[in-house]
């Protein structure tokens, strides 16, 4: 296994690819228990479920890979992610709505690498 690397940004964080590999981990956790619930609620909230599965989605494709261990290649990856014209996954409901999730997440994880902010946070609900 590669040692990781340890890239400085702007604000003085050190990149930690554990770190976000947790993270990644528990928005999977969190995401299976938010689609469990969805479908529980019924047809009302598919939507909700989409959304928890686009998320479980993405964090499962991003954390098999061993991007995680630099922030430039993890932000690589997620940009190449995103630019996939459509996204087939199991148990999905509305095929455009879930690529609009899946869109918005990425958006939001190239936004947290960017930055380096947010993967300390682990809790269920962010």
């Amino acid at each position: 296994m590669e040692p990781e690397l340890r890239v400085v940004d702007g604000a003085g964080k050190t990149w930690d690819g554990a770190i976000v590999r947790k993270w990644l981990e528990s928005r999977v956790v969190a995401a299976r228990s938010d689609q469990v619930v969805a479908e529980r609620a019924g047809r009302d909230s598919q939507d909700d479920c989409d959304k928890a599965t686009a998320e479980e989605m993405v964090c499962t494709l991003i954390k098999a890979k061993p991007a995680t261990n630099a922030q430039a290649t993890f932000m690589e990856d997620l940009r190449t992610l995103l630019d996939r014209d459509e996204y087939i996954w199991r148990g999905v409901y509305n095929d455009t709505r879930f690529d609009r999730h899946v869109r918005t997440f990425v958006k939001k994880l190239i936004k947290m690498a960017k930055t380096n902010d947010g993967f300390e946070n682990t809790t269920h609900f962010q």
